[in-house]
């Protein structure tokens, strides 16, 4: 299988630490694309309309995007533990920081565009001030309600985005002493330090 990633992306790292946490990231060439809004990458368009990484490509079935559905497929090839509980409470409880942790990944690549990436008269200041204020709270969600018990595909969605929050000099969730100790134990893993983030974004 073919995995088109990005050094600098916290979902295409999400869908590679996931393969590295089931071990079968062995099975993967990853090949690095660059992509943003702007800058149109054919090779990416061709597999995936919405021209973004991840995309996985499977020799006997069609693309898949986006990380999302990757790790669940992901989860499918592999005889352990299942980091997607299949039902239960634990499922929803899985699922709801993977869906956390996605937005507040997707809330700081909003923060960045109105304070760093868009042209400076262009920028929205109350729109960047409502971005801190989602992210502030999500920090304080997590603080107050991260349980980090069995490993679940939440888990790595969040340790992804956290880096990658840092990574990109975003908010800091570092005041909060429960997350900063998680993050940082989480951060020691194989399957981390084998997928650190590098790069600038290419518009």
């Amino acid at each position: 299988m073919i995995l088109y990633y990005q050094t600098h992306s916290p979902f295409a790292r999400k869908a590679l630490v996931f393969a590295h946490e089931v071990g079968i990231a062995d099975r993967l060439k990853v090949i690095h694309h660059e992509t943003s809004p702007t800058l149109r990458n054919a090779s990416v368009y061709a597999e995936n309309p919405l021209g973004k990484v991840p995309v996985l490509l499977r020799p006997d079935g069609e693309p898949i995007f986006d990380s999302d559905v990757i790790c669940d497929f992901l989860d499918t090839l592999h005889d352990g533990p299942k980091l997607i509980p299949e039902r239960g409470e634990a499922r929803w409880q899985a699922l709801r920081l993977q869906a956390v942790a996605q937005g507040l990944a997707q809330t700081g690549i909003g923060l960045r565009w109105e304070t760093e990436r868009r042209p400076e008269l262009l920028r929205y200041e109350p729109l960047a001030d409502g971005f801190r204020e989602k992210i502030e709270a999500t920090y304080d969600w997590l603080e107050a309600s991260l349980d980090d018990d069995a490993l679940n595909i939440g888990h790595v969605a969040l340790a992804t985005a956290l880096s990658w929050m840092a990574f990109r000099d975003l908010p800091s969730f570092r005041g909060r002493t429960r997350l900063t100790r998680w993050f940082d134990a989480f951060e020691k893993r194989p399957s981390m330090l084998a997928t650190p983030l590098s790069g600038e974004t290419h518009d």
